[in-house]
């Protein structure tokens, strides 16, 4: 058995160990793969895992550009290419200029050729005598020169012949190793992957280098070109990826092509040099990658976390209409998420406060019902007892009041339940107040409702061009100002008028309405405008339903307004105290 022999089998027993090694190769990439189940099975919210994802992404398409767009791989194989072709003109002049002539043949002595500087020689042989590379003259030269580099030397003949190969020039007491073929077994999966992605990288447009046989040296662009006389360069990569710059130069002797001198590097030294590059940006990128992710976490935790909350209290809120749920407070963040946290709890607050007045609601409208029903039953149930058709004539004139109650009560319970409705469909319009105050009054003047009050109007504005327009809806506030009309001319005394008077306040429209009535008691100032309240001892039960000023207080605080009564002052009497002139209703709008 030789040494070639030897080494092939001993690197057949190294490879025969793949399996374990491929095993090996297998177990990080499980836990890799568990570990990456258990972050994403965290019980993380989906907006926590968009945005640790997506600055990740970030993240990583910046290293993958500069791993992909990198120059150090472009500038080292430049700088690369530049020393081998300067040492491949010093070795190929060298060996030229050190060759001394013994009749037709030339002797390299390889003592002074080391000596030898560039563009020096040895004499000025004749330049016709012939210049035959004989290899055992030209090999311990070449070994000396080739041994430091690291590199692989082949000189070629005119022909491109195979003269000499570097790698079959021995010393004694050197290691011998050869390159194996790849053994026949199929490579990991994981060794595919990583020829795959290391020959992606460094592939790019380069071609594939391939060994040629001894006689097939113009195959080699570079050398063919190094034949003609010119230095050429080329760039490759193997068949696994491996990067290889070869470099040739003619050999001349005398203005003549003698042969081609071509320089290969071996092995990867150049993808060491790149790898090592790469993993320190993957270095830089892995830090980046945690600290993106710890601030990642940071910063979800103080977006996901309460929005999960605020959710969780809106599905309490959902799930438990009838009590009070209250949502989490975060109105002290100057944030999104604190005006989410105001606007969550003004909804839910204006909610509740809905479902409380349509309870209360029902239960008054229930109460008011419930009044003429109790009265008309009565009534019915005691027609049969009569005597009398004076008896009879009073229980029809009850059922008769009690039945216009009814439908009055009715009327008005749904007028003030559409309202809301209404007001939430309908767009708000520019409305003339001028046109609409002359409007009703001329209405009111000539109806008078049976009774003889004349309503006057007067408007102090910018000019007699002032429209006091304001956002709103004509025919609700239209029903505004007919409701205080009405009711002030219930209150008058024929002969009395009522005063409707409309003017500005600072950003607001004013519109009073004056009657010279008894004017208002001091504790019904509020309770008027409650649902189903009325004082007219004057007119008797039930002629009225009492939602006419409650409904009008809900129209005007709609259109974000404000409306109040007030009795208007008149003379003091004799004891020294102010008396009543008369009931005041105050209604302002806010402008545009």
């Amino acid at each position: 058995m030789n040494t070639e022999e030897a080494v092939q089998l001993l690197e057949h027993e190294v490879v025969a160990d793949d399996p374990a090694q491929e095993r090996g190769w297998r177990r990080p990439i499980g836990w890799l793969r568990r570990a990456g189940q258990f972050f994403f099975a965290l019980s993380f919210s989906s907006l926590t895992r968009r945005i640790v994802s997506l600055n990740l992404a970030g993240l990583v398409a910046l290293v993958a550009s500069i791993l992909y767009l990198s120059q150090f791989r472009a500038g080292l194989i430049e700088a690369r290419t530049q020393s081998l072709l300067v040492y491949a003109e010093i070795i190929s002049e060298a060996i030229a200029a050190s060759a001394t002539v013994e009749g037709n043949t030339i002797t390299i002595d390889p003592d002074r050729l080391l000596d030898l500087k560039p563009g020096e020689s040895f004499g000025a042989p004749d330049e016709s005598a012939d210049f035959p590379i004989n290899p055992e003259r030209v090999a311990p030269v070449l070994r000396r020169l080739i041994a430091p580099t690291k590199t692989r030397a082949r000189i070629f003949d005119r022909d491109g012949g195979l003269i000499l190969d570097s790698r079959n020039l021995f010393a004694r007491g050197d290691v011998l190793r050869f390159e194996l073929p790849p053994p026949s077994e199929k490579p990991s999966f994981f060794e595919k992957t990583k020829a795959a992605i290391k020959t992606w990288f460094n592939r790019g447009d380069l071609p594939v280098y391939r060994e040629l046989g001894p006689e097939g040296g113009r195959g080699y662009p570079e050398v063919a070109q190094s034949l003609d006389g010119v230095k050429s360069s080329m760039v490759r990569v193997t068949e696994r990826g491996a990067v290889v710059v070869s470099v040739a130069v003619p050999v001349q002797h005398f203005r003549a092509v003698r042969g081609a001198l071509m320089l290969t590097t071996q092995g990867d030294d150049i993808d060491q040099m790149v790898t090592a590059e790469r993993l320190a940006i993957l270095k830089v990128g892995g830090v980046a990658s945690a600290v993106m992710i710890v601030l990642s976490l940071l910063l979800a935790s103080t977006i996901a976390g309460p929005v999960r909350r605020l959710a969780d209290g809106a599905e309490r809120v959902r799930r438990r209409i009838q009590t009070r749920v209250e949502i989490p407070d975060f109105t002290g963040r100057r944030d999104e998420i604190g005006h989410l946290s105001g606007a969550l709890r003004d909804m839910t607050n204006a909610l509740y406060s809905r479902i409380e007045a349509i309870e209360m609601f029902a239960a008054d409208v229930a109460h008011e019902l419930k009044n003429p029903l109790t009265s008309l039953r009565s009534a019915v149930e005691t027609m049969p007892l009569a005597r009398n058709e004076n008896s009879r004539a009073r229980l029809l004139a009850v059922i008769e009041h009690d039945v216009k109650r009814l439908d009055r009560l009715i009327s008005d319970i749904s007028d003030a339940s559409r309202l809301d409705a209404e007001l939430q469909r309908q767009d708000m319009a520019p409305v003339d107040l001028r046109r609409l105050l002359t409007t009703l009054t001329g209405v009111a003047n000539e109806t008078r409702l049976g009774h003889d009050v004349a309503v006057e109007a007067r408007f102090e504005g910018r000019g007699p061009t002032d429209t006091f327009s304001v956002p709103g809806h004509d025919s609700r506030l239209g029903q505004v100002i007919s409701n205080l009309l009405s009711n002030a001319q219930s209150f008058s005394k024929p002969g009395d008028r009522v005063r409707i008077v409309c003017r500005r306040v600072r950003s607001e429209v004013e519109i009073v309405v004056d009657d010279d009535g008894p004017g208002i008691g001091e504790d019904a100032l509020e309770r008027i405008f409650e649902r189903f309240y009325t004082d007219r001892p004057h007119q008797g039960f039930g002629q009225n339903s009492g939602l006419g000023l409650s409904i009008s207080k809900q129209i005007i605080e709609a259109h974000s307004g404000r409306i109040w009564a007030e009795n208007r002052p008149g003379p003091v009497d004799e004891d020294g105290e102010p008396t009543v002139a008369g009931a005041r209703f105050v209604v302002r709008l806010p402008t545009p």
